[in-house]
């Protein structure tokens, strides 16, 4: 029922009787363009942005009027207007403001911004919480445009597939129309329309994200987790030096112009000038950049433009604008984010339960909305290359319905790639048929073990999605193995499919002959072991054989809920080295024997139960989406081994409970654990293959963080344990005290410090601790260890990794 209110106001409001159109350009003295300048009416909220070429447009009904120009830097302009039924250009040039130094008081040699800033720093937390409910109507348009690239990147061609060859070209254009809705510390955004150029079924950025410069730590996401300080944060006095550059009047007010500059560098501070009401001491608007040497990650530059308007006895954000710029990989790119406020309620009345845990709304048919509709409900004109850009991708997405280019487009994309095939692997897709072939890369084909010999295993897999935005999606993985030592041939047969409309679900059923590690989890890479077996004679590769068949489900319930179940049934047999084949030969080490386990046949069941309290998701109209929570998720599974069900001769239940968070300490860097408590409550009968099992690391690369040992040897403390704990932590500084460090501070390199522990309550411990330097050209980690507590595991060693591809938060 309220969708159809809101249906029914929106058709209303589209439909209600405007006269002529106001439209103009914003420039300065110079002529030159003052992108995203702000016009209002007078004495309310309303009004429009200019686009990036100072353009702009507003419809008002017919009456008398003064608009208003303003610009972050240029005195802010008036004309009183008459509006008609006819169009009408207004222009307006801004003169870049002239700020007074006046009857400036100095005290004991201080600049007077000290002064000015100390008493913006008393004000700022009560104006941090000046407004704690309202409601506004928010316009967010992004674009990124490519200014170079390069032809080709990790050996293949770069095309953008839309017929244009030329270097600087738009590569992402999104607009959104929202409803804002905050009731502190609640927040909800409800998505009215949304368009991505070239993706009619996309959904563009559309969460607005007011910057609080009135927050000790402001937070940019990825910029830099540690977060930014505030120029007015309270102790912003350490970390800022601070100079008067004049004040201005506007509407009857004094505004000073503050110069903020880092007292040093690679510490995460902002550049420019922020603008304070005299006597409110409250923010007017600002200016603030930050570079590389401020500690930003993956962008060069960031400049923050933000405008507030006063609303009553209060000032509220009236346009935020993000301008970013980056060099990564010969890529070359900037772009613009720009989001202009309206219609603000300060007392608005939300219904119970209206915010629940849906933090961003799309409503239904939110990114199908016709030209026409955009163009009489968006607050600032489309820039011409914005026009172009919408009608040429606009044109390139319909070019799919056409069966002809569909073919010469897979025949393009499918064109056999040497290296992928060598190092990767390579998808062949059907655009047609939305459906990918997956072909395993050839290094992951052909492999070595003392079990096997050299061993082709193939695994291609074939997947279909049945639309482009829902979940549904199949996938189907045939295996087929052989050992040319060994000479055993094994297949298998899996399948997944994935679907939910409204929270992810998805069942498995897999089944054949297959070659296991005794630790399912599979703890060694055959690449590593490959290489280690031939060119170090260590076999850490542990097999067995087994005839199973397997299924697994798992449910998302909302609130953070999750469960999960499955079947599986393996008929186990041993299997034996047959090849010492090796290229170097080591006089004081030999191959070890394979792991030995009798012949046996094991059905078992696992539940389990996953929460995360307080979890926020984003609402499509067919699915939810979890985006997360600030508490830790917990999880228990119990595996229980049925004896004789199908033959089985095993007989245990076995438990394990997860506790695992990733916590922002802001400044301080970032804290991330996971804990493990379990054991078998039954073990009558268990077979190493169901022994507790950890996550080792014999070879040089890292193992998984959070969930691995690094130096500790494979199945070396497995067991049956009634009760056994695991302890997994990292302490991620980016960039705190390496910032202090002369030269080093430059490389941006970041330390980390790490902890592993064991506890089994037969006395069992053994303890990891590590020391390591990340962010090495932004993508790698290497780390010194060191093994403790346990006599037989003593060791050091250094590792390296990819970070972003060892996360760590599997189970």
């Amino acid at each position: 029922m309220k969708f159809i209110f809101f249906i029914c106001t929106l058709f209303i409001f589209c439909n209600t009787s405007y006269a002529g159109k106001i439209y103009g350009h914003v420039r300065n003295d110079k002529s030159e363009t003052l992108a995203f300048s702000s016009i209002i009416v007078k004495g309310t909220t309303q009004g429009v942005s200019a686009n990036l070429s100072g353009e702009y447009q507003l419809q008002l009904a017919e009456g008398e009027y003064v608009l208003i120009a303003q610009h972050v830097g240029y005195k802010s302009s008036e004309k009183k207007i008459v509006v008609t039924k006819a169009d009408q250009l207004i222009d307006f040039q801004l003169s870049e403001q002239q700020y007074e130094l006046g009857n400036i008081v100095v005290k004991n040699g201080e600049d007077p911004a000290y002064e000015i800033i100390r008493n913006a720093i008393k004000k700022r937390n009560y104006y941090e919480n000046e407004i704690k409910k309202f409601e506004t109507e928010v316009y967010i348009k992004g674009q990124l445009k490519l200014r170079n690239y390069p032809k080709k990147f990790m050996g293949e061609e770069v095309d953008f597939e839309d017929g244009d060859t030329s270097k600087r070209k738009m590569i992402f254009l999104s607009e959104t129309v929202a409803k804002y809705s905050v009731d502190l510390p609640d927040r909800k955004t409800e998505v009215i329309s949304t368009k991505v150029s070239g993706d009619q079924d996309g959904f563009g950025f559309s969460s607005p994200q007011i910057i609080s410069f009135y927050q000790n730590n402001v937070n940019l996401g990825i910029l830099n987790p540690r977060g930014f300080v505030s120029p007015i944060a309270a102790g912003a006095m350490n970390f800022y030096r601070y100079k008067f550059e004049g004040s201005f009047f506007e509407d009857n007010k004094m505004i000073s112009r503050v110069k903020v500059i880092p007292r040093r560098t690679f510490e995460p501070l902002f550049n420019g000038y922020i603008n304070i009401i005299e006597g409110e001491w409250r923010i007017h608007s600002l200016r603030l950049t930050l570079l590389k040497e401020n500690q930003i990650q993956i962008a060069d530059t960031v400049t923050i433009e933000q405008l507030y308007v006063p609303l009553g006895n209060v000032w509220v954000i009236k346009q935020q604008t993000i301008y970013p710029a980056i060099k990564i990989f010969s890529f070359d790119a900037h772009g613009s984010f720009v989001q202009v406020y309206d219609k603000f309620n300060l007392k608005p009345v939300f219904p119970k339960k209206f915010f629940g845990n849906t933090v961003l709304k799309f409503y239904d048919s939110a990114n199908k909305k016709p030209l026409g509709y955009w163009d009489s409900i968006r607050p600032l004109p489309l820039q011409q290359e914005e026009i172009l850009d919408y009608i040429k991708k606009d044109s390139l997405e319909r070019l799919p319905l056409d069966p002809r280019y569909l073919d010469s487009l897979d025949r393009k994309r499918n064109k056999p790639n040497i290296t992928q095939l060598i190092l990767s692997g390579q998808n062949f897709g059907s655009e047609k048929l939305g459906s990918n072939l997956y072909v395993d890369a050839l290094l992951d084909v052909i492999n070595y073990n003392t079990v096997e010999g050299a061993v082709i295993d193939f695994s291609p897999t074939y997947s279909k999605r049945f639309d482009k935005v829902s979940r549904r999606r199949l996938s189907i993985t045939p295996t087929f193995r052989y050992g040319l030592s060994n000479k055993r041939f094994n297949a298998n047969l899996s399948t997944t499919y994935t679907f939910g409309k409204k929270y992810f679900s998805s069942i498995s059923v897999s089944g054949g002959r297959k070659v296991y590690q005794f630790n399912n989890a599979n703890p060694v890479l055959p690449r590593s072991n490959t290489l280690s077996s031939l060119n170090w004679e260590r076999n850490f590769l542990k097999l067995y054989e087994a005839g199973f068949g397997r299924v697994q489900y798992s449910q998302g319930f909302g609130d953070g809920f999750m469960f999960g179940a499955g079947l599986q049934y393996q008929d186990r047999i041993p299997l034996y080295n047959t090849t010492l084949h090796k290229w170097r030969d080591f006089k004081d080490r030999e191959f070890t024997e394979n792991i030995y386990a009798v012949p046996h046949k094991a059905f078992a069941s696992t539940f389990s139960f996953a929460w995360q309290p307080k979890v926020k998701y984003i609402e499509y109209p067919d699915r939810k989406v979890n985006i997360g929570s600030k508490y830790p998720r917990l999880n228990l599974a119990v595996t229980t081994g049925i004896k004789d069900l199908f033959g089985s001769d095993v007989d245990y239940t076995k438990w394990r409970f997860t506790v695992s968070d990733d916590l922002n300490l802001k400044l301080a860097g970032r804290f991330s654990y996971r804990l493990n408590v379990g054991g078998f409550l039954n073990k009558k009968t268990v077979y190493f293959q169901d022994y507790q099992h950890y996550q080792g690391n014999q070879t040089g690369a890292a193992a998984q963080y959070l969930n691995s040992f690094q130096l500790l040897p494979y199945y070396s403390l497995s067991n049956t344990s009634s009760f056994n704990t695991t302890a997994h932590a990292e302490y991620h500084l980016n960039g705190l005290l390496t910032n202090k460090i002369p030269l080093f501070k430059r490389l941006n390199w970041f330390l980390v410090g790490a902890t592993n522990l064991l506890y089994l309550n037969n006395g069992t411990f053994y303890g990891e601790g590590s020391v390591g330097i990340e962010n090495i050209l932004k993508i790698l980690r290497l780390d010194y260890v060191q093994s403790f507590g346990h006599k037989q595991f003593n060791t050091s060693g250094i590792k390296f990794s990819l970070p972003l591809l060892l996360r760590g938060e599997e189970d």
